[in-house]
């Protein structure tokens, strides 16, 4: 009974303002969506669902909605939207007056932490032909979700790239020298014997015999070959001897260094795989056709005699293919041995200057374990190698996991000098731009950071910043750090974030806050309780925003007795 009283009177209330006013909108004829608010990103958004119910709307009105969202000493206006009257000659959206009419409105604050506790009102400039008439505002909707926006405190445990080193203690190397024979000839000739291939592959041999601590050798080959031209059983008795006096001129050089080692030989009678790659690389008018021929014949004495067929171009090869096919190779190959770990350090300390650049930047990497240590080395291979990128790069990976951005920065200034196109300078330049609010210019880098050891990662955290929530977690797979949980639990994977939670090594506040909100959403006061006391004992100005924070709303005394 007293529910119909109320609507009587709000109705009659209607019919005698409705005369001469528009009277007022109830929060009833709106609808917010979401409800409460929800920070993505770095903004607000939110769609307005309203009602001007039948016969409201005045032929000659025009009404100007302006959301308007109020917190603390403040507001912040959302974008208008006008509408008018049947007879209104504007560009605004007419509502007819028998029928009322529905509408929509999207709008974007830009988020800050005041919003936390806040209300969203609908505020009206009106008037009815020429005369202002006042329509009170309409509270609805209240307060800003804003667990996205912990983001920003969030990168702390962000791990920058590193650029990697290239040491490698033991490089496989090759040397290798040919000699070229006469056409049916096997025998050595002084001035294949003394070509600057031949006499470099010597040298390595004796350089390996005298450096038995940095070279090791691996094996010695021979192979030799004969033109696919002639009767195959001439051509297989020619490679064959070509083999012998090859592999002997190799045993004179050895016995010559004292040095003893196998030879393996080998021979092919006819290489036809040698004719074939030295024809692909030609310029001969019809390579294409010789290749299909030896596509299309394996037998070799008819390869050989299609080709001859080709009369126009026989020639050509005759004369400049098969003289490159008369030959044997001669192989050395041998491992060098770089300094051991303990040798790398021992160098360091006594004279860093004889260290590689990869030396150095292995040292720094891997055998430091602590930051201190680690930024000793790194500083000195700036010093010694300052056109190199990568150590100021890595100073600035140290710094930023300190907690020095500011160092971090001017660190990776200097490399972008160096670099502007490196990987890992452009995914932590990427990393900074994201601590620092600015997702634009962190897409921008990252652009060129594809490769870097920590992409993924912070590909992943720029698509959490952007509010690509599904992507960001994909991105983060396998990464236990406060995005990775913080993007579960805003695509509601609470398992997963409960599990990268825990994983966490070196928790912090922000690590604490994420336990408590993922304790709040899956109704466990008792884990609540003890996160909220480390956010407290680690951080009191995280653990103010707690009293307002919407996260906790269902447990605002027990909240309230924590953090006094």
């Amino acid at each position: 009974m007293k529910k119909k009283i109320v609507l009587v009177a709000l109705g009659s209330a209607f019919i005698l303002t409705s005369c001469s006013k528009l009277g007022p909108l109830y929060p009833e004829y709106f609808k917010v969506n979401p409800t409460p608010l929800e920070a993505v990103g770095n903004e607000v958004p939110a769609t307005i669902y309203g009602t001007f119910p039948a016969k409201y709307m005045k032929k000659k009105a025009q009404i100007t909605i302006t959301p308007v969202l109020k917190y603390g000493n403040g507001m912040a206006q959302g974008q208008s939207a006008s509408f008018q009257g049947e007879k209104v000659e504007a560009n605004a959206t007419t509502i007819q007056y028998k029928t009322g009419g529905n509408f929509t409105m999207k709008n974007t604050w830009a988020y800050s932490e005041e919003m936390l506790k806040s209300d969203l009102y609908l505020q009206f400039d009106a008037k009815v032909g020429k005369k202002v008439v006042s329509i009170p505002e309409v509270k609805v909707g209240y307060g800003v979700l804003s667990t996205s926006t912990l983001l920003g405190r969030c990168l702390s445990n962000s791990n920058a790239a590193i650029a990697p080193d290239a040491f490698q203690r033991i490089i496989e190397q090759k040397q290798e020298a040919n000699i070229k024979f006469l056409i049916a000839q096997a025998n050595l000739r002084t001035s294949e014997l003394t070509n600057v291939s031949v006499r470099d592959l010597v040298n390595i041999l004796k350089e390996i015999n005298d450096n038995e601590e940095t070279r090791a050798l691996e094996n010695v080959e021979v192979s030799a070959y004969a033109s696919p031209d002639g009767r195959f059983d001439f051509n297989e008795k020619l490679a064959e001897a070509r083999q012998n006096v090859s592999a002997d001129f190799l045993k004179k050089e050895l016995k010559k260094i004292q040095m003893d080692a196998d030879i393996n030989t080998k021979y092919t009678a006819e290489d036809w795989d040698g004719f074939q790659e030295l024809v692909s690389q030609s310029n001969l008018q019809d390579k294409q056709v010789i290749l299909r021929v030896l596509s299309m014949y394996q037998d070799p004495e008819q390869r050989e005699q299609q080709i001859k067929n080709m009369s126009e171009i026989y020639t050509d090869i005759k004369e400049g293919i098969m003289p490159e096919l008369r030959r044997a190779r001669l192989i050395v190959r041998y491992d060098v041995i770089g300094r051991s770990d303990d040798q790398i350090i021992e160098q360091f300390g006594s004279d860093a200057s004889k260290l590689s650049v990869e030396e150095l930047l292995y040292g720094a990497g891997t055998l430091m374990e602590n930051a201190a240590d680690q930024q000793t080395w790194l500083q000195r291979t700036a010093q010694l190698y300052p056109s190199d990128y990568r150590a100021f790069n890595n100073l600035a990976q140290l710094a930023y996991a300190g907690g020095n951005v500011a160092a971090a920065k001017e660190y990776l200034q200097q490399a972008q000098n160096i670099s502007s196109n490196a990987p890992e300078v452009n995914t932590n330049m990427a990393l900074i731009s994201l601590l620092e609010g600015n997702v634009d210019k962190a897409e921008t880098f990252l652009a060129k950071g594809s490769g870097s050891n920590t992409f993924e990662e912070i590909m992943g955290t720029l698509n959490l910043a952007k509010g690509n929530y599904v992507q960001a977690q994909s991105s983060l797979h396998g990464v236990n750090n406060n995005a990775a949980a913080l993007a579960q639990i805003l695509n509601k994977d609470y398992e997963s974030a409960g599990k990268t939670i825990s994983a966490i090594q070196n928790p912090d506040a922000t690590t604490s806050y994420l336990q408590a909100v993922l304790a709040a959403r899956t109704s466990d006061t008792g884990t609540l309780v003890n996160s909220l006391r480390q956010v407290i004992e680690k951080d009191p100005t995280l653990a103010k925003r707690a009293l307002m924070d919407l996260e906790f709303a269902k447990y605002g005394s027990t909240v309230k007795s924590l953090v006094k």
